[in-house]
């Protein structure tokens, strides 16, 4: 293993997760019943023998400072281990923060310093994958690049999501792209850099009015400098949409998917706010019915569970039926209630009969935020009280913290309150 330090980039907003994120950052929402995002990267940097790990933080980093903790459910102790939480430090407003991937890496060169190493792997927090970083840094010393880009082929029709790069026989990247609405290729950047730290340093040096990798450094350097692109061919998922959100979480059910955080060997914090630890084993009635399912410990299913995963802790009493949804940990779905093709947060109690998700319509897109809900899913924020014997209709969103007298009977499908 050549020495490499990690930046793992934890800051962003994440807007489009909506209700998910109003409390806590992208990479600290719960995932596969019980991982939170980040936990994929941090244990792809732990399984490839990487020890030093500087988490860039930023909007609402509490709950993800707590579930990162010391690093030790990663094995980040000891003399020569660590991971470190890095805040901007410019100041408290808003427009403060880091404006930038390369920008936030530039406020944190005091820690490169503090590490020195021979390479710098960047990584983003809120993707779902796993990669032996292990071997992209080999790949990056063998052609004795300035910057290796992880990269992978993509359907055409979501390029423009991403920077995109062209390539010549050695796989040298020779030109580049940023979300191309005529995109000429398919292949697209993980958000995943190896960088030869000197010249990172004095990239960032030279450039400091450019504030972002993807838009401003890396193109320029394309031009003049040596940038691969490493080919990934395995299961990667960027879960920054409710919809990319619920289809991986639909893809750890399906086991041809080729996403298995067991076998990748995926680890979270069991202990941060007693999620996991010291469960009971799930409990499952005569009368219940499970189909297809991801069931966590602590669990009571007396009711009708399809096609669904439910973090520690979530009740579905008799006569209920969960269907293709994502239940967040404690959640009780009382007697009759049928959710069907919904996300529920924490600590969201359904009272009885009540629909979440009624109706053929899935189309009609949520009216406040038509690009976050479109498919028919509806979202449910953390500790809503959903009155008994309510109807809510298809794309439709519940902001945390709703009582029940700020619920009416019946929700309109694509509705918000």
């Amino acid at each position: 293993m050549i020495n490499t330090t990690v930046l793992l980039l934890a800051g962003g907003v994440g807007s489009r997760l909506n209700a998910l994120v109003q409390s806590r950052a992208k990479p600290a929402v719960p995932f596969g019943g019980i991982y939170r995002i980040i936990d994929f990267s941090l244990s792809n940097v732990m399984n490839s023998g990487l020890t030093q790990v500087g988490v860039l933080t930023q909007y609402k980093p509490l709950s993800l400072m707590r579930h990162l903790g010391t690093g030790e459910a990663w094995d980040f102790t000891g003399r020569s281990r660590g991971v470190k939480i890095l805040p901007p430090r410019t100041g408290f407003k808003d427009s403060d923060w880091y404006k930038g991937t390369a920008d936030a890496v530039r406020q944190n060169i005091d820690y490169l310093e503090a590490h020195p190493s021979e390479n710098v792997l960047i990584l983003s927090g809120d993707h779902i994958y796993q990669m032996d970083f292990d071997e992209m840094i080999k790949f990056h010393s063998e052609r004795e690049a300035d910057i290796t880009i992880g990269m992978m082929e993509v359907d055409i029709s979501l390029i423009h999501q991403f920077g995109t790069g062209i390539t010549d026989h050695e796989g040298r990247i020779v030109e580049w792209e940023e979300k191309p609405e005529k995109p000429r290729t398919n292949l697209a950047s993980m958000g995943i850099y190896v960088f030869n730290t000197r010249y990172l340093l004095a990239m960032l040096d030279q450039d400091r009015k450019e504030v972002d990798f993807g838009m401003h450094l890396i193109p320029r350097a394309i031009e003049h400098d040596r940038v691969f692109a490493y080919p990934f061919k395995g299961y990667w998922r960027d879960v920054g949409t409710i919809q990319a959100y619920w289809e991986a979480s639909m893809d750890v059910l399906n086991p041809e998917s080729g996403i298995s955080p067991e076998e990748w060997g995926i680890r979270s914090n069991p202990e941060v706010d007693g999620i996991v630890a010291d469960r009971i084993p799930a409990r499952f009635a005569d009368s219940c019915h499970v189909s297809g399912s991801m069931i966590s410990a602590g669990c009571v299913i007396e009711g009708e569970v399809v096609n669904s995963v439910l973090s520690p802790g979530v009740v579905v009493r008799k006569g209920a039926t969960v269907r293709d949804s994502i239940i967040f940990a404690d959640s009780v779905i009382e007697e009759g209630v049928t959710i069907d093709l919904a996300i529920l947060d924490k600590q969201v109690k359904v009272g009885r009969n009540s629909i979440v998700g009624e109706g053929e319509d899935k189309q009609s897109r949520n009216r406040l935020y038509p690009k976050h809900l479109y498919t028919g899913i509806t979202l449910i924020g953390k500790n809503v009280e959903v009155p008994p014997e309510t109807v809510i209709g298809r794309n439709c969103i519940l902001q945390p913290g709703c009582r029940p007298e700020q619920i009416a009977r019946r929700i309109e499908t694509g509705e918000t309150v």
